[in-house]
């Protein structure tokens, strides 16, 4: 297995890595916006009553 060979492989696992933990923040966002607009919902449909 030659030099390129490993730098290959060793980009491939931290892009890898990468865009796994990238996946698990966008879930969290995504969760924190989720709270966030039902927060607000909450709000309006307390206002209106």
């Amino acid at each position: 297995m030659n030099l390129q060979s490993k730098t290959k492989i060793i980009v491939t696992l931290i892009t890898t890595l990468l865009l796994l933990s990238g996946c698990a923040t966008i879930e969290g966002a995504g969760k924190d916006i989720e709270s966030a607009g039902d927060a607000i919902q909450d709000a309006a449909n307390d206002g209106a009553n």
